[in-house]
């Protein structure tokens, strides 16, 4: 009830009054059945303004700090992402990583929309960044259609670290023509076909934001830039914070 009142009364007129959100690519989104929305990650408001515009309600996997803060605004935002259904999930990895899988897949199996950042965090300069492959197990093991969705310039009107949004630049929605990977039908334990069908939604995501692709981890970015504003860039021969062991220094994952 607290989804639909923030959506059509209290959140949604406002919004659409002063950002005038426009929406390419609806008819693409399914009547009925589980569905994922894959997006890239420009913004917070990027979890605002998709639900906005789709008729169907999409429950998000959000990070558990949201959950997790103290004092006012900690229970007040913690409250919000609840009421309006949204489901906490640790990034830490490992184990973590596969609670979050079966937390989605249970959201699939209610036949709802799930909406998931492949990119596992906010992009930290606007391009697009390497895929994380649990949207493909997701999307085989439910047996659902993957809509690649792009955010448009959602990062101009509230970068990430601005709490208060710039007023006056408008936002796009486009929804790409739902992905069918059913032709991987038992094969989500493979991890090359999980790449493969990762990075044909990156593809997707790139064509239709018409983003820069970089072949990196974001999280793995965004630490490299952590460590150059220090000052440290990392000697040759010596590993670079925030970038794995198995990792070449531009932030590339292993071929296998």
């Amino acid at each position: 009830m607290f989804y639909w009142f923030l959506k059509r009364i209290v959140l949604g007129p406002v919004l659409r009054l002063v950002f005038r959100p426009y929406v390419i690519g609806l008819e693409n989104v399914p009547a009925e059945g589980g569905a994922i929305f894959a997006s890239n990650h420009l913004s917070f408001s990027d979890s605002i303004f998709l639900p906005l515009v789709v008729e169907r309600r999409i429950t998000f996997l959000a990070k558990a700090d949201y959950f997790t803060g103290r004092g006012i605004k900690g229970r007040l935002t913690a409250g919000f992402f609840r009421g309006a259904g949204q489901v906490p999930v640790d990034r830490s990895g490992g184990s973590a990583s596969e609670a979050a899988l079966r937390t989605g897949l249970r959201v699939l199996g209610r036949g709802e929309c799930l909406g998931i950042y492949p990119e596992g965090t906010r992009s930290p300069d606007g391009r697009l960044y390497r895929g994380k492959t649990g949207v493909a197990r997701m999307s085989l093991e439910a047996d659902v259609p993957v809509l690649p969705v792009a955010m448009i310039d959602t990062e101009k009107i509230q970068p990430p670290g601005r709490k208060m949004p710039n007023i006056g630049r408008r936002v796009g929605v486009k929804i790409g023509a739902p992905l069918d990977f059913s032709r991987y039908e038992g094969m989500e334990g493979d991890r090359f076909v999980l790449r493969s069908i990762t990075d044909e939604i990156m593809y997707e995501l790139m064509d239709l934001s018409g983003q820069e692709y970089v072949d990196v981890y974001a999280q793995v970015a965004k630490d490299r830039m952590k460590a150059e504003a220090k000052g440290d860039k990392g000697d040759k021969g010596t590993a670079v914070p925030g970038l794995p062991a198995d990792h070449d220094r531009d932030g590339h994952a292993p071929a296998a």
